[in-house]
């Protein structure tokens, strides 16, 4: 999977700003679909198990913006 500049602004040092949390957002639900939200769960846990802890922090920065993006299920 391909996700361009998000991607290499995830990997660097320091917070993503939030129009980059955006943008990968929509490129792991454009990727994954249902399943984007457990992807970024995971990098966020990877980098946490990693210690890189801001990093981890951005990754659950994406989860929440997927949650956020995603339309609520019918019930």
């Amino acid at each position: 999977m391909c996700l361009g500049g998000a991607w290499t602004n995830v990997q660097g040092k320091g917070h993503m700003q939030t129009t980059k949390v955006a943008e990968l957002a929509r490129a792991l639900l454009d990727a994954h679909g249902d399943r984007a939200e457990i992807e970024a769960a995971r990098k966020a846990q990877d980098a946490e198990t990693g210690g890189d802890s801001q990093l981890a922090e951005s990754w659950r920065r994406v989860r929440a913006a997927i949650r956020e993006l995603r339309p609520p299920h019918a019930s």
